[in-house]
């Protein structure tokens, strides 16, 4: 395996669309996108495997397309690292091929960043992730979701956990970007793509 590519949610249906699981639809769309079937549950998740695909890459040898796993927590957020640190674990991977989809308020919406390491910035998902996973020198992919007007923690969760007042197709490009910016870091170190 090269790459353990995590989704951040919260598991049900009245978390669904929302901002929150923004990485679950991100890793719902690269699942979909590389074509690697249904997921399975194991590590306290739902897990697909299989070999990521990009259009420049495809006529090339599926050698050079990384194995992927695509992991979306079972946990709720705040325990992800529960199901992310047994994942890594058997699947041997350094920590830096350890690649997280999250939601992002500090950035606004439609913006994607991509980094490797850095702080925390109060997000419960990534503190469970440090914590199970010995430090914080993952991949990240941060999607922006935007801030409400308060900094009251009350409101702030409900921005959250609320769904998005975007529009559908508005959305549908955000998580199409941000799957595009993980192709990106995957495919960065790829020989001959």
């Amino acid at each position: 395996m090269d790459w353990l590519i995590v989704g951040l949610g919260n598991p049900g249906r009245e978390y669904a669309r929302t901002r929150h699981n923004v990485g679950f639809s991100v890793a719902r769309e690269l699942a979909q996108r590389w074509d690697l079937g249904a997921p399975r549950k194991r590590y306290r998740g739902c897990i697909a495997e299989g070999r990521a695909s990009r259009a420049a890459a495809d006529a090339g040898a599926e050698s050079a397309r990384p194995r992927v796993a695509v992991l979306c927590p079972q946990t709720y957020m705040n325990d992800a690292g529960r199901s992310v640190g047994p994942a890594r674990g058997a699947l041997r991977l350094p920590l830096e091929r350890v690649l997280v989809v999250h939601d992002e308020i500090d950035l606004p919406f439609g913006e994607v960043r991509a980094r490797v390491g850095g702080g925390l910035a109060g997000h419960n998902g990534l503190k469970s992730l440090a914590a199970h996973l010995g430090g914080t020198g993952f991949a990240r992919v941060r999607v922006g979701v935007g801030r409400p007007d308060s900094s009251d923690p009350q409101i702030v969760s409900a921005h959250v956990l609320a769904r998005f007042d975007e529009d559908e197709a508005a959305v549908a490009q955000l998580i199409a970007h941000a799957g595009d910016a993980v192709e990106d870091v995957i495919f960065a170190e790829q020989p001959d793509l």
